[in-house]
């Protein structure tokens, strides 16, 4: 199934729907195996992208990863509790403040408090459950 001609021809052609995640922002989430799209908007860097609401992955058996899917679960919340654009300027600055400072790309990556607290907390399955608002504030 496409979801437009467009997207079908970036490799957008199978959908998953993700069950809800909690009570606070209860939603559900769409994974999508996109791996060309995921190519690009990545530069070939990353197994998967979280695009609010969907999670896009590169390759089919990502979907089923608990840890990775757990992982852009933690950057959706962080997307609705910054509102979603304000997310990506502030992904954005961080990671270009990074880069001045003289990180390479991976670590300036490594660096962005966003990415701090979901590597730190991807391998717990209930921390969504109990995060606090806008913890990722602790990782500046």
């Amino acid at each position: 199934m496409c979801v437009s001609g467009i997207i079908c021809s970036l490799g957008l052609v199978k959908i998953s729907l993700y069950t809800k995640w909690n009570t606070l922002f209860s939603l559900a989430i769409m994974i999508i195996y996109a791996p060309r799209l995921v190519k690009i908007l990545t530069n070939n860097f990353a197994a998967a992208i979280t695009l609010f609401p969907f999670i896009l992955v590169s390759e089919e058996g990502y979907k089923e990863n608990i840890v990775l899917i757990n992982h852009e679960r933690i950057h959706l919340r962080q997307q609705l509790e910054l509102l979603i654009i304000p997310f990506y300027f502030w992904y954005a600055v961080e990671y270009l403040v990074n880069r001045i400072k003289g990180m390479n790309h991976y670590m300036a990556y490594l660096h962005i408090s966003f990415e701090q607290e979901a590597y730190l907390k991807e391998t717990n399955p209930h921390y969504l459950k109990y995060r606090r608002f806008a913890a990722f504030l602790k990782y500046l």
